[in-house]
């Protein structure tokens, strides 16, 4: 799944679309996703100009855009009543290296459960196979 087809499902745009691919979906289920890092991105220009490195939050955030896509129902972009699955929480974050311009960050998303309007997936980053950071994210189905 290419960048135009991410955007069919999420509501995110640029410089906030996180995610380049989906190289792996099990609707409801699992999915991988990566997110390559260029050094013309945005937030480079003040984190930090002299030795770049992508903000935690933002991996945060690609974990859970990820995470939102794993959670669609058969990678529909919303449920049958208009709802999208948002960010109400995150647990057990730990970063293990920082990622800079020229990495390629694979996202892997795994449910944990989802009970009514409310999900837990587990996320993990690598780059090289060398973890970058994991995460617990909670999800509420809400209108947008």
């Amino acid at each position: 799944m290419e960048a135009f087809e991410i955007m069919k499902l999420l509501p995110h745009r640029y410089p906030f679309l996180m995610v380049d691919r989906i190289v792996e979906l099990e609707p409801g289920q699992r999915a991988v996703g990566i997110k390559n890092v260029t050094v013309n991105e945005p937030m480079f220009t003040g984190h930090y100009p002299e030795q770049p490195i992508f903000p935690g939050v933002l991996i945060i955030e690609a974990m859970a855009q990820v995470g939102g896509i794993a959670l669609l129902p058969d990678g529909e972009s919303a449920d049958a009543e208009g709802k999208v699955p948002l960010l109400t929480g995150v647990d057990k974050v730990r970063f293990r290296r920082p990622v800079v311009p020229g990495d390629q960050m694979r996202i892997e998303v795994t449910m944990l459960r989802l009970r009514g309007d409310i999900g837990k997936v587990a996320g993990k980053v690598t780059v090289d196979g060398e973890a970058v950071a994991e995460a617990e994210l909670m999800f509420a189905w809400r209108k947008f």
